[in-house]
């Protein structure tokens, strides 16, 4: 069986111009991902501003091309797909529910854009679709008649959840889907795409800075570094023993609630990540605390885990 999605040697690199009369550089955003997420899982990924993971949920979406390397949906290659039956395989739901959303069309026009694209489905049935997602993701008729700006964040999120799912897509990539709202609101949104993973036998692929929400909804994690995945393991045993420095240094870095804890300090210095500038050897050596000298200038190969990856020459 094919997985859902497949990655095998992606990479992006944008030329940038920093001034009138200066050679543009090269930014490495994805450098050689590979990765397999079987059909109904969810993979998480995650990593700090800038590491590439939205640079890699365009390429997956069709949205981006990747310099070299190629991404399978449903073993299908997306660069020959038809954009129409590419949308039917895989959907999106975007960060910010408001930007993502017409302001100036009714919810449910807004809904129905994915069904009348592909051109080919009779009215009625456009209705039918756009009332049972509406219905599936907890809202009603009446809030189908409504703009974006009449609803809260948490209903306008269910409006960009239910325009993903009307097209009855196998794949939804979910892009910092719950950051733009409050806790409580985070919740009801993760616990509806649980819910509609378990019903449709849906796949994501669940971009995420938020530590607590990746542990919640993904049985596998990625780890992203300038561009690089450096671990990837199953998702339990990648919080109870995570293998590479930086996603110690990541977990470490959670806040707690305990007063007079103050901010962890979590040993990586003041030296941030440039992608514009990946340092020879290891990527992560600047920063590690446990590096030694093979890490200045040896880059580490990936080394097989009982539960998955890790890019390490500690590892093992």
């Amino acid at each position: 069986m094919n997985p859902a999605i497949e990655v095998r040697g992606l990479r992006r690199v944008f030329r940038v111009r920093q001034g009138l009369f200066a050679r543009p550089r090269e930014v490495v955003a994805v450098d050689g991902v590979s990765f397999a997420v079987p059909a109904g899982s969810v993979l998480g990924v995650v990593g700090e501003s800038g590491c590439g993971k939205s640079t890699l949920a365009r390429m997956i979406l069709g949205l981006m091309p990747p310099s070299e390397g190629e991404v399978l949906v449903d073993g299908q290659r997306l660069d020959t797909m038809d954009r129409r039956a590419r949308a039917r395989l895989i959907q999106p739901v975007f960060q910010d529910p408001f930007s993502s959303l017409n302001p100036r069309r009714r919810v449910r026009d807004i809904v129905a854009q994915p069904l009348a694209a592909q051109g080919d489905i009779p009215r009625a049935a456009m209705q039918r679709r756009v009332a049972e997602a509406l219905e599936r993701v907890g809202l009603s008729a009446e809030q189908g008649g409504r703009f974006p700006s009449q609803l809260s964040g948490g209903q306008r999120q269910r409006v960009a959840i239910a325009r993903a799912l009307v097209l009855r897509p196998r794949i939804v990539i979910c892009d910092e889907p719950t950051s733009a709202l409050d806790v409580s609101v985070q919740a009801q949104i993760l616990n509806l795409l649980a819910e509609l993973r378990r019903d449709l036998g849906l796949t994501y692929l669940f971009i995420s800075h938020n530590l607590a929400v990746v542990e919640h909804v993904a049985s596998e994690v990625a780890v992203m570094y300038l561009g690089r995945i450096v671990e990837r393991q199953e998702s339990e045993a990648l919080f109870r023993d995570p293998q590479h420095p930086y996603t110690r240094a990541l977990l470490d870095s959670v806040l707690t609630p305990e007063p007079g804890l103050g901010v962890p300090d979590v040993g990586l210095g003041d030296i941030m990540p440039d992608p514009a500038n990946v340092p020879p050897g290891c990527r992560f050596h600047p920063r590690c605390p446990k590096a030694f000298a093979p890490c200045a200038t040896q880059a580490p190969r990936l080394t097989a885990l009982p539960t998955g990856q890790v890019e390490c020459h500690l590892a093992g």
